[in-house]
């Protein structure tokens, strides 16, 4: 009876909204480091829409104890993803409490340690995986109101949703208290926890805007979070709904999975957006600020009810984060996005099989493709008309989810646009309508100098080179500019000298930074010239300029690392780790190679993020500085919770076993790993 009880009640899952409606959550969770474990107390109130025998809370791997029913202790089980609680539901409202205690295997994520003093505790619950480390509903259209409190050593912060309400001391251990007012996905549901500094600003509405660093990039706030406020302040004035919760944070945390996600009123980001002056150059983190921002509304307020729908979340937050950088940095900006998405989106609709309105639609497809398409939507129907729409969906709908036809209803109350056809062509089909795009796109006057630049790919340089010349020369975006340059990578230096000048005497970074990544092979006549770019105020040109100039010039070899000796670069010390794999290449630099070696061997440690990690293994493997140390931080890698990192740490350990000699070093090294490190490395040794 136990199984077919089961059965049933699966059967009855699917349709759980229809019997219960879940209102309120309160929790106190606290965390241990050492075990990595989740210890809880959670009281749900809810409505019993119909009477039911069971009722279910999505709960991953968890142990569950004093549950009880008004309180009153019922019947219960636990199928290892779900608690059940069994008893005669009837209609009306109840309270249903339990403790319970969890060891998540992902969504919760433990980076550094407390013997380090560099511990972060961070969540990632994108889509369904919130009941991993909090009994929840992995079913978005289940909304709750949150309060949570969160019990941690008094010498880490709390980042999480809503107010704080009030934070406690006993027994060095601090009680953080935090509550939502209105409802929102489980899966937006988040915590961060470790060693931050603070910053606010208040938007021009009064909402908070709390701003958080680790103390040793206290200096960096500025350009991290350059142009927040501003941000915010444009996306409530176009959006035209007042921003729906009560403040609004954002957070960088170490080895974070993706670029960023929006939580309800708090974000976190990667820890590669932190950024200098200089590095706000090649890695600003406005983009990802913007698109966090819109999800806000476009996301957290509204939700997709399915994920055949996601395009209302990405697209709208990819369009609105663009609109949000046109306000900051113009309509040439604006445009040569669009149109480098448009590329994108032109060269995959060859090969990708899947439309918009599918939940297995691609990130490009869900993200560009769906920003074009309110693009051409907004474009058609007029600003006034789009606004007005967009203003009524999200009132319509705050706080529920929602359904691509929500939208077009709106959009049907304010113009007679055929949303048939523009669904068939944007949302229903694969194909880029190039010649559409195009249209749009030639509206500026910068990419129609682009367009005729591509017309003239397959010319000789002869026959376009004084169009390129007027064109460098003129006050075109520097996108166009750039264009010029990656067009003449494969022409004879001699041939187009003449442009490369030009193109270095703009002063613009990233045009100059085009001739340093397309000219490889540097003559003698420009080297003067192109040593200027070790100067230019950008970690990436200074990249790429120090290894080609390290690479053309074997005899000023000591001359440039002498220069460069101080640099660091970004956060994943990209110039540090390049300086001293070329130091340690470089015949009869004077140096303490072991020293030199043991601290870029450091950087490919547990010691550092993933990207530093990764950048100092390519490195290593690169220059052949490969020893025991060097293949156990790269076995490591492979247990890393970022794929990106495990794969890289999997794909370069299968290249180094084709070596005999590397084979055996591998098996030497196998009984100084731990269980996990192990299992990895014997999956590979016996592939």
């Amino acid at each position: 009876m136990k199984y077919l009880f089961l059965l049933l009640s699966t059967i009855t899952f699917a349709q759980q909204t229809q019997f219960v409606d879940f209102k309120s959550v309160r929790g106190q969770i606290t965390i241990n480091p050492q075990d990595k474990s989740v210890r809880g107390a959670v009281s749900y109130w809810f409505d019993v829409l119909k009477p039911t025998d069971t009722i279910k809370i999505d709960a991953q791997n968890m142990a569950f104890t004093d549950v009880e029913l008004n309180q009153k202790q019922i019947q219960f089980t636990s199928n290892g993803k779900q608690i059940l609680l069994i008893s005669s539901f009837k209609k009306g409202t109840n309270n249903i409490s339990f403790n319970y205690v969890a060891k998540p295997k992902q969504t919760l994520y433990f980076v550094g340690s407390e013997t380090n003093d560099n511990l972060q505790i961070w969540t990632q619950g994108q889509g369904k995986y919130t009941s991993n480390w909090f009994p929840s509903f992995d079913d978005v259209n289940e909304k709750v109101i949150f309060s949570l409190e969160v019990v941690v050593d008094s010498k880490y912060q709390v980042i999480s949703n809503g107010i704080l309400k009030s934070k406690e001391n006993n027994n060095s251990m601090m009680y953080w208290r935090f509550n939502m007012h209105k409802p929102m996905s489980s899966y937006l549901l988040m915590l961060a926890i470790g060693k931050f500094e603070k910053q606010t600003q208040q938007s021009n509405s009064g909402i908070p805007l709390e701003m958080y660093l680790e103390s040793k990039d206290a200096t960096k706030f500025e350009p991290t979070y350059r142009n927040s406020k501003r941000m915010f302040d444009f996306l409530e004035k176009e959006i035209g709904v007042k921003y729906p919760w009560e403040i609004y944070r954002q957070a960088p945390v170490r080895d974070f999975l993706y670029a960023g996600m929006e939580n309800t009123s708090a974000s976190l980001f990667n820890t590669r957006y932190v950024v200098d002056s200089v590095g706000f150059e090649d890695r600003s983190y406005t983009n990802v600020n913007a698109h966090e921002l819109a999800h806000q509304w476009f996301g957290n307020l509204v939700t997709a009810e399915s994920g055949k729908h996601h395009w209302l979340q990405e697209g709208f937050a990819t369009y609105y984060a663009l609109l949000a950088e046109r306000e900051i940095y113009g309509e040439d900006y604006f445009y040569s996005k669009l149109y480098e998405s448009a590329q994108q989106l032109k060269f995959a609709s060859r090969t990708d099989t899947i439309p918009v309105l599918n939940a297995k639609a691609s990130s490009l497809t869900f993200y560009q493709k769906g920003a074009w398409a309110l693009h051409v939507l907004h474009e058609a129907i007029g600003e006034k008309a789009f606004k007005k729409a967009v203003k009524c969906y999200l009132k319509k709908h705050s706080f529920q989810t929602v359904n691509t036809q929500d939208f077009f209803t709106e959009i049907k109350k304010v113009s007679s646009y055929d949303l048939t056809i523009f669904s068939k062509l944007w949302l229903e089909t694969t194909v880029f309508n190039t010649q559409q795009a195009n249209a749009l796109l030639n509206k500026n006057k910068s990419i129609q100098v682009l367009f005729e630049i591509e017309k003239s790919r397959n010319k000789l340089l002869s026959e376009k080179e004084d169009f390129f010349i007027k064109t460098v020369q003129s006050d075109v975006y520097f996108s166009v500019k750039e264009a010029i340059v990656n067009q003449l990578k494969s022409e004879k230096f001699e041939d187009k000298v003449t442009l490369l000048n030009l193109a270095m005497n703009t002063k613009n970074i990233q045009v100059r930074q085009a001739v340093a990544a397309t000219l490889n092979e540097i003559p003698e006549s420009f080297r003067a010239q192109y040593e200027t770019l070790l100067d230019d105020k950008s970690y990436q040109t200074q990249e790429i300029a120090l290894f080609n100039l390290w690479n053309n010039f074997p005899e000023q070899r000591a001359r440039y690392l002498d220069k460069s000796k101080d640099w660091i670069g970004f956060s994943d010390f990209n110039l540090r780790t390049l300086w001293l794999s070329l130091a340690l290449s470089t015949f009869n630099y004077s140096i303490d190679k072991k020293q030199l070696i043991d601290e870029l061997i450091n950087y490919s440690s547990i010691n550092y993020e993933e990207n530093t990690r990764q950048n100092a293994l390519e490195k290593l493997l690169a220059f052949n500085m490969v020893n025991d140390e060097v293949l156990q931080n790269l076995v490591k890698a492979t247990t890393h919770h970022m794929w990106q990192f495990s794969k890289f740490g999997r794909d370069n350990i299968r290249k180094l076993l084709k070596n005999k000699e590397m084979r055996v070093s591998f098996e030497r090294i196998l009984p100084n790993l731990n269980e996990g490190e192990q299992f990895q490395l014997n999956r590979l040794l016996k592939e």
